[in-house]
């Protein structure tokens, strides 16, 4: 069975579904029982430079990529929503089956306030079957949507990659890191506000910034606050570099806004980190009381505190580390993850769905 996962490129553009798109070329197992190729639809740079590759992708894969049984297409919000709806169409103009796989973090923001809803919809009922993050994710589709084709797969995790930053929690419990677009919706101001708190009570601390996004504001409140000792600007980081602050920190913070199922939480659990982040999309489904601490987004001062809590708990960070590893080789692994994509690749095919 031939399989053409269409997304944007695991090497040239960034984030969790790039990711995700990454683990499914590299999975032996899984491209030993399917014929997978990978399509690159887009790719990071400038809007110029984004809009022409867009437009050239989509002539390319009209007159290129016929031959095959099932299109695996990932779709986030926005732009992203209606440039995949034309790959839908043209698959299902051509009699093929199709998977939407949803990552976007914002989508029901996205739906809430588009005037195209009706597009929206034609574009996911189109799809012989529907992929949500989680089960909260799968409800408000169901719910708002009226789908009958979702089904929910969480996010995969490459266990054995992520090993070499397992670490002596106890000697990097000052340190944290977060993940992530450095801008407001995930929460980077309020991390800034709450280690100005946090760090009135131990200079000790340190927050690693590793993400693209808002830098030059992020550095500026920085330096206005004087936190320059405190809190480090590390930029994007490719996976080297993230191994490498994974092994510095004893805890992953993203006290975001808006999220579906953060790959960053699924990595820092994977190499036994704390979590700190907040009561969003899939979160709460994965990070529970002995995995971290959750509070409301924008709670400053309780994001404040669970620093200076997590700091200052040294027996709860090694019982913290040994749940959230196993939890993610229990239920979020690559394995686990790449099991269930199998048998949906083969419900659809089989008209299951």
């Amino acid at each position: 069975m031939k399989v053409l996962v269409v997304g944007p490129s695991p090497i040239k553009s960034k984030g969790g579904m790039s990711t995700v798109i990454e683990e499914i070329q590299k999975d032996a197992e899984l491209n030993t029982k399917f014929d997978i190729d990978i399509y690159e639809s887009y790719i990071d740079g400038n809007k110029i430079k984004v809009l022409f590759y867009s437009l050239f992708a989509i002539i390319r894969f009209y007159f290129t990529k016929r031959n095959y049984d099932l299109y695996h297409i990932h779709v986030a919000s926005y732009g992203s929503t209606f440039r995949k709806g034309l790959y839908v169409h043209l698959a299902k103009k051509r009699k093929k089956k199709v998977i939407i796989h949803i990552h976007g973090a914002e989508y029901m923001n996205f739906y809430a306030k588009s005037n195209k809803k009706e597009k929206i919809l034609n574009i996911l009922r189109s799809a012989d079957m529907v992929i949500a993050l989680s089960e909260t994710w799968k409800k408000r589709f169901d719910d708002e949507f009226k789908l009958n084709n979702c089904v929910v797969l969480e996010n995969g995790i490459d266990v054995n990659r992520l090993l070499p930053a397992v670490n002596n929690e106890e000697e990097y419990i000052d340190s944290f890191l977060m993940l992530g677009r450095l801008g407001h919706r995930k929460g980077t101001y309020d991390l800034i506000n709450a280690m100005e708190i946090a760090t009135t009570e131990n200079r000790n601390l340190k927050l690693y910034l590793a993400g693209d996004g808002e830098v030059d504001a992020v550095k500026n409140i920085i330096f206005e606050k004087k936190l320059e000792k405190n809190i480090i600007v590390v930029g994007w980081a490719d996976f080297n570099k993230k191994l490498e602050l994974l092994k510095i920190v004893s805890t992953v913070v993203l006290p975001s806004y808006n999220e579906g199922l953060p790959m960053a939480i699924l990595e820092g659990m994977a190499c036994g980190k704390a979590i700190i982040s907040t009561t969003v999309g899939a979160i709460p489904e994965v990070v529970k009381e002995d995995n971290g601490i959750l509070i409301n987004p924008g709670n400053v001062n309780g994001l404040g505190n669970a620093l200076k809590i997590i700091s200052t708990s040294p027996n709860r960070i090694k019982e913290i580390k040994q749940a959230n590893m196993k939890k993610i080789n229990d239920r979020f692994s690559m394995e686990v993850m790449h099991t269930k994509l199998e048998h949906y690749y083969l419900e659809v095919m089989k008209g299951n769905i």
